[in-house]
């Protein structure tokens, strides 16, 4: 795991006004003499390549905010250096600008905070809402594209908001293949990590390593092929509920002709909430693909006291009932894991856990492998 400290939570944006570091704690850390904001990732007057751009808010970089070195990103290949600071901003990486990485330079994901609030029902100013997919406070949609200790975050709020009913606030959507998140936190509440692809058709894969990811309702959803290991997953109190379930860790849309959902693997799952008060997933099967079969293994991962063990699965839709779905575990271990209702918990075989892996899943691309990760 990437450390034994619980990620702050998303509660600790509430408290600070916009842009508002220090109060976040989220100010640069303490650095040698002579090292820039962009630590060792060089800065504007020596740049590492001239495919290196740099991002701070505090106006020692190219650029004073993401979006806009993104938009001046031409061609294929460049790097985002993203100096300590709350970056308030939405942010778009459209199909052309493929093969980008960003890095977070203090190289702690808490320093660089890319954070938005719109929900899917935030009207827009030219009339409408946003829209699930709208709210994204971050949308990648070009291939390749690479995350390195970065917060991803939607600290939009429901009692905030009681009048509004698309509650739906994602920190980040990712559609595009070959997209790798390391050491990366998602930070929100209902629908924060939405790993999907462009189309039915595109069987995108993603990778992600040594993340958390919090939320409540769906917070880990769509169609993608997605490997999940040495993740912390933290299901979040609530105070507008009476009773269980408060949630669902996971959502997935799986295409029904893709033979790969979502992989977690040795990882652990975590809750503010009472006990069994979660449910591990449910299948997404939207209205706009009704032949979905979501799929998502969980295997040699500590479930905690948050999950519900007598029965993990619960349905979206009665019309696709889970048990018709692609679930199933794997040598998952802690009280969440308990197998007390042995049709409620699906177990692979030895044989079946041999390709539950994630070379098979992601197949010719090892984003594991590389001097960073």
């Amino acid at each position: 795991m990437a450390g034994s400290q619980v990620p702050s939570s998303r509660r600790s944006f509430l408290v600070a006004s916009t842009g508002a570091a220090l109060a976040l704690g989220l100010a640069a850390p303490a650095r040698a003499a002579g090292r820039t904001r962009f630590g060792r990732y060089g800065s504007p007057s020596r740049r590492l390549t001239d495919r290196t751009l740099y991002v701070d808010a505090a106006g020692t970089g190219d650029f004073t905010t993401v979006q806009a070195a993104v938009t001046a990103v031409s061609g294929t290949g460049f790097t985002l250096v993203i100096a300590p600071g709350v970056y308030r901003e939405t942010v778009a990486v459209d199909i052309t600008r493929t093969e980008l990485t960003w890095i977070g330079a203090s190289e702690n994901p808490r320093d660089v905070v890319i954070v938005y609030d719109n929900a899917a029902g935030t009207p827009k100013p030219g009339g409408g809402t946003y829209g699930t997919t709208g709210s994204a406070t971050t949308l990648v949609q070009a291939d390749g594209f690479t995350a390195r200790w970065i917060t991803f975050a939607n600290d939009w709020l429901r009692a905030d908001h009681p009048g509004v009913s698309g509650t739906q606030a994602v920190a980040i959507k990712v559609q595009g293949d070959r997209s790798a998140f390391h050491h990366c936190r998602f930070i929100g509440h209902q629908d924060t990590l939405y790993a999907d692809s462009m189309n039915r058709d595109a069987y995108a894969r993603q990778y992600f390593a040594h993340c958390y990811a919090e939320g409540d309702v769906d917070f880990v959803f769509g169609r993608a092929t997605a490997v999940y290991e040495h993740c912390h997953f933290r299901t979040l109190n609530r105070t507008d509920l009476t009773g269980a379930p408060y949630g669902f860790v996971f959502a997935p849309s799986t295409v029904g002709t893709n033979p790969r959902g979502y992989l977690v693997s040795d990882s652990r799952v975590t809750s503010e909430s009472p006990g069994a008060y979660y449910k591990l997933a449910r299948p997404w099967v939207p209205s706009s693909d009704t032949t979905a079969r979501p799929m998502l293994t969980v295997r040699n991962t500590h479930l905690g006291p948050g999950i519900d063990a007598v029965a993990p699965y619960t349905n979206m839709s009665d019309t696709y009932p889970w048990q018709s779905q692609r679930f199933a575990e794997y040598r998952n271990t802690g009280p969440g894991a308990v197998i007390s209702v042995s049709e409620n918990r699906p177990q692979l075989t030895s044989a079946e856990a041999e390709s539950a892996t994630r070379e098979t899943y992601l197949g010719d691309w090892t984003p594991w492998q590389g001097r960073w990760c």
